[in-house]
């Protein structure tokens, strides 16, 4: 894979997907329909899906693609591939509270090895380099130009006074009892993938998920933080979060800064 091309491509089509997305998200009106699994899917998750899709099959036919919006990709059975949700947060784009994003990540041997997560609503963009390392852009996020990035870095972790996130709409008593093993300065909730990101960013220390996920969820998040230097392990037995799994569905897992004393689940 020719990472700089990879690089390019996906960070023009999250860019160009966020478009769509926030067209749809600034309408007055948008439709929200209900998948087999009860979860809501809107215009804007299968346009994105659409346009990320065709330009990855264009640039890079000879690699699986998996995405959430195509059922028929779940069946795969590969450990090198492309992975994309569309649209990450569909709760919290349906109820306008900006907390979604754009995810595409390469994955190769089961290691979530390049990704972009796009905020479009917030305006903050996350991805990796080229050469692994993770970077955020600010504005003003040209298709074709690369504006001001920033390198990223995880915290230097305080065990007694972490920072932690939590999910927005899943967070449960079984994750506040979990996250009360640690000594907590703060806490914070943040939807879709940007939990990873403020990981990442030395916003948070720390990301307990008890609940069920897909690998689209959390390949680009994971390949982010895996760039500046975290780690995401499952929440059993602390081994490290392995991609191509069966329906590529997600264990419990536990995304940090290594500086953080994991605690037994």
């Amino acid at each position: 894979m020719n990472y700089e091309t990879l690089v390019r491509v996906m960070r023009r089509l999250a860019l160009e997907a966020g478009d769509k997305i926030m067209e749809i998200y600034e309408s007055d009106d948008f439709e929200v329909k209900s998948k087999s699994d009860a979860s809501p899917v809107t215009e804007a998750d299968e346009a994105a899906d659409a346009l990320i899709s065709a330009g990855l099959r264009e640039n890079f036919p000879d690699t699986a693609l998996v995405t959430e919006e195509q059922a028929d990709s779940h069946t795969q059975d590969a450990m090198t591939f492309l992975i994309v949700d569309p649209l990450d947060g569909t709760k919290e784009f349906v109820q306008r509270r900006g907390d979604f994003t754009v995810n595409i990540a390469y994955v190769e041997d089961g290691v979530p090895t390049r990704g972009v997560v796009y905020a479009p609503a917030k305006g903050r963009m996350f991805y990796t380099t080229a050469t692994g390392s993770s970077v955020e852009e600010t504005g003003p996020f040209d298709k074709d130009n690369v504006g001001e990035t920033t390198p990223m870095k995880v915290s230097d972790a305080d065990n007694s006074a972490l920072m932690v996130v939590a999910s927005k709409s899943h967070r449960d008593q079984a994750t506040d009892d979990y996250i009360n093993k640690y000594e907590v300065s703060d806490s914070k909730s943040a939807g879709s993938s940007l939990k990873f990101c403020l990981v990442a960013t030395g916003e948070a220390d720390l990301y307990p998920r008890l609940g069920r996920t897909m690998e689209w969820d959390t390949a680009a998040g994971h390949a982010v933080l895996n760039g500046a230097g975290g780690r995401v392990v499952r929440f059993d037995d602390h081994s490290p979060l392995a991609y191509g799994k069966p329906e590529f569905a997600n264990p419990f897992f536990i995304a940090y800064a290594p500086g953080v004393e994991l605690k037994e689940g």
